[in-house]
């Protein structure tokens, strides 16, 4: 058992992400018999540490919510974290590397929620319902732990390896879209590194809303209007290089971007 408390875990993970360093996973040596539970209450300590820094919640993110990384994983439903407003990196502004530590990009569907949305057996379709909008996104994910080597205990304490996000500037009702079958092409420096569509984020997108807010309930918690979530990567994580330009083009969505300064 680890000597040390899920606020001194939390701080821990946390001084990683804003020094910039590396660590070994916290299941390797500070609480080996981390489960998932224990590890999302680490989670909630961290999220309380950012929220006392002066940010504010933008909206959850999923993650693991393709069908084989799941597999891979071991898992029968996705994770989630936080993304704050810090986070956030203008369409087609510039990130700094130094500002992380080993980040990859991924390309995905994020939803503007227009009424809350309160668990559980919530469907896609009441998902759909309650959207305002959705918009393009480019997640940057950067794992604090040594070569992105985790558990899914250590993923889920790490706030699910959120860093940074661009959201596209264009928006659109879902109901104008086929999410299931949007085309999305990921391509760094004019060369495509990932192809993928919507089906593959749990059949379709909405579903990952859905699932989120049925996780969400079993904390008594709930998805609320206004909050815009990121549904997990319809594309592959791809590593990020200084000078790398980075572009998201989803069908009937238009492009995102961004590019990698020092």
């Amino acid at each position: 058992m680890s000597t040390m408390s899920n606020k001194e875990l939390a701080k821990f993970l946390l001084d990683a992400e804003l020094q910039r360093k590396d660590v070994v996973r916290i299941t390797s040596d500070k609480v080996p018999n981390l489960t998932v539970e224990e590890a999302y209450t680490i989670q909630e300590e961290l999220v309380k540490l950012k929220l006392e820094q002066g940010h504010n919640i933008v909206g959850p993110k999923m993650g693991l919510t393709s069908r084989a990384k799941m597999k891979q994983m071991n898992v029968e439903e996705p994770i989630y974290g936080y993304v704050f407003d810090n986070m956030i990196v203008q369409d087609g502004g510039q990130i700094s590397l130094s500002d992380f530590i080993h980040p990859k990009v991924e390309a995905e569907v994020a939803f503007i929620l227009g009424k809350d949305i309160e668990g559980p057996g919530v469907s896609g379709a009441q998902v759909l319902a309650a959207t305002d909008y959705v918009c393009p996104a480019l997640e940057i994910i950067d794992s604090r732990y040594e070569n992105f080597n985790f558990t899914l205990p250590d993923v889920v304490a790490d706030n699910a390896s959120t860093s940074q996000v661009v959201f596209g500037s264009k928006v659109r009702k879902p109901e104008e879209l086929d999410l299931e079958l949007i085309g999305t092409v990921l391509s760094i420096n004019g060369e495509i590194k990932d192809l993928g569509a919507g089906a593959a984020v749990l059949g379709h997108p909405a579903n990952s809303v859905a699932m989120l807010a049925n996780m969400l309930h079993r904390k008594g918690e709930k998805l609320k209007a206004g909050q815009v979530i990121l549904t997990g990567g319809i594309t592959g994580a791809n590593h990020l290089s200084y000078g790398d330009f980075v572009t998201g083009k989803l069908d009937g969505l238009g492009e995102v971007s961004f590019t990698v300064g020092e």
